[in-house]
């Protein structure tokens, strides 16, 4: 329906697909519209027991005078004096086994994978025999794989780079947090098999290490850190720090990966007690502003998808999608890579960004059920009531019909329009108006032959481009025309009185002579 509404092209719409789209254009949306906020804050430097350690204040400041004055309170107390200092022991729990979503994730943070090339990766070493079925939405094993853990860890210990850690690893102690017979799936987590992997290549060895390196830390014990936050004062501002010291690495020396802390925390603190007086070394004013959330990459997507859901009021529509979300983990990397080849959306870096195309499909679907997750536990819930016997299918399957139909009644009636919202009529017919597609730019009148193509001389024209062209007859300069002759050429675009684009080159302007 939405294919027939915008007349060309195609359009497509799911219950998974455009919820996942929408995710992606509002937080492009809301990072692109955002508007920074400054506030200021202060950092003082202190020593005690010849440790330097700075510390930040609590309070932030949106007015920069009142910023000033209160430096200048520090500055005027001459000292730090300790309010409080809080020590506690703490201690952090291993992570969970992969599934494939975290996994997916992992692999695109870590080495900038695709989640369809870490599903088809891993797939290939589920072939090799060399890791376990991929297609999971478990993160656990039951009682009788963690019988068989033992052999998987000492396997380890002929492979290089896990060999020194299996090997110091107490198989007879193993963590059993990833054991629930529970919460086993069709398929449990992703583990090593039995078998030492041979020829792999660079990508699949740097996946296989993920697997293998997240089951050591799975089974390892405990972080366990000596945590210490102090809160000092000078004049009426409070300053806060927090320092950490290791004691025991636990699973977190399985990569040697270290926490990395904010800029008031310090690696160590000396031995604080509260009354104690310590010098002020100096005081920084920090002028910081605001952040917006940043655009969605990959794994944040589908962290986002896996989580779908937990915002609903409703409790049985949000239970429906508990431990669940949109999609399967078997079908998110599916659904992704279906927004990228309908030119929904491409990347920028890391970033997912929404195309033109994908803004004005978002725009007329945003406020409708398609998009909405709601709907999607709705889905997820009748079909729960259907495998539970207490709703017939057909009742199910009527609805669907119904719903089906009302939605392509609504598309039926829309039109997609210029990206950002700019509309510009027809120069040549003067009745209809420019319609975008990714190859070109057409007059919604049928009997009107006004096309404009988007590729000019291996130049992509974009629409803010050519909504000028057909306003002002004429661009601004445009650099990166590339000539049948391979010459990379500037010029201007212009819509001539046949309506057909050509170029219009800007005269160098003569040397005057000396």
């Amino acid at each position: 329906a939405l294919s027939v509404a915008a007349g060309q092209g195609v359009f497509s719409l799911g219950r998974v697909q455009t919820p996942t789209l929408v995710m992606i254009c509002s937080r492009y949306l809301e990072n692109r519209n955002f508007v920074p906020v400054k506030f200021w804050q202060l950092k003082a430097h202190t020593v005690s027991g010849g440790i330097f350690f700075n510390v930040q204040s609590t309070a932030k400041w949106e007015q920069q005078p009142e910023a000033i004055a209160a430096l200048q309170r520090v500055k005027d107390a001459g000292q730090l004096s300790v309010k409080s200092v809080e020590r506690k022991e703490a201690s952090q729990e291993p992570p969970l086994l992969y599934d494939l979503t975290t996994l997916q994730k992992e692999a695109n943070t870590k080495l900038n994978f695709s989640a369809d090339k870490t599903l088809s990766i891993a797939q290939s070493l589920y072939e090799k025999k060399v890791m376990s079925y991929p297609r999971t939405g478990s993160r656990y094993i039951s009682e009788d794989v963690f019988d068989e853990m033992p052999e998987r860890v000492a396997l380890l210990e002929q492979y290089p780079r896990f060999a020194g850690y299996a090997a110091g690893l107490d198989v007879a102690a193993l963590n059993r947090r990833n054991v629930n017979d529970s919460k086993v799936t069709d398929h449990h987590a992703l583990i090593i098999t039995e078998n030492l992997p041979g020829e792999l290549s660079k990508d699949e060895r740097a996946v296989y290490e993920l697997v293998a390196g997240r089951m050591l830390e799975a089974f390892s014990g405990k972080c366990v850190k000596d945590v210490t936050i102090a809160v000092l004062s000078a004049g009426d501002t409070d300053f806060t720090v927090k320092g950490s010291v290791m004691k025991s690495a636990g699973w977190r020396a399985v990569f040697g990966e270290q926490e990395t802390g904010g800029d008031e925390e310090a690696a160590n603190l000396p031995p604080l007690q509260e009354g104690d007086c310590l010098p002020l070394s100096g005081v920084d004013l920090l002028e910081k502003q605001t952040k917006p959330k940043p655009l969605l990459t990959e794994s944040s997507l589908l962290a986002a998808m896996e989580n779908a859901g937990k915002e609903l009021e409703d409790a049985e529509l949000k239970a429906s999608l508990k431990d669940a979300g949109i999609g399967t983990p078997a079908t998110r990397a599916a659904i992704i890579e279906t927004l990228f080849a309908r030119q929904y959306i491409v990347r920028e870096k890391k970033n997912l960004v929404p195309t033109d195309k994908g803004l004005a499909v978002y725009r007329i679907v945003r406020n409708k059920k398609i998009a909405d997750v709601e709907m999607t536990g709705m889905w997820e819930t009748a079909l729960a009531k259907i495998e539970a016997g207490s709703m017939d299918a057909d009742t199910f399957r009527k609805g669907i019909e119904v719903y089906t139909a009302q939605i392509t009644a609504e598309l039926l009636l829309v039109q997609l329009s210029v990206a950002n919202g700019e509309t510009c009529s027809c120069p040549k017919c003067n009745n209809g108006r420019i319609l975008f597609y990714p190859k070109v730019a057409k007059c919604s009148n049928v009997d009107c032959t006004l096309t404009i193509f988007r590729n000019k001389c291996d130049k992509q024209l974009s629409d803010k481009q050519i909504v000028e062209l057909v306003t002002k007859r004429k661009t601004g300069l445009i650099k990166g025309f590339k000539g049948k002759n391979g010459k990379v050429f500037d010029a201007s675009l212009v819509l001539n009185e046949q309506f057909n684009v050509g170029f219009s080159f800007s005269e160098k302007k003569a040397k005057p002579k000396k």
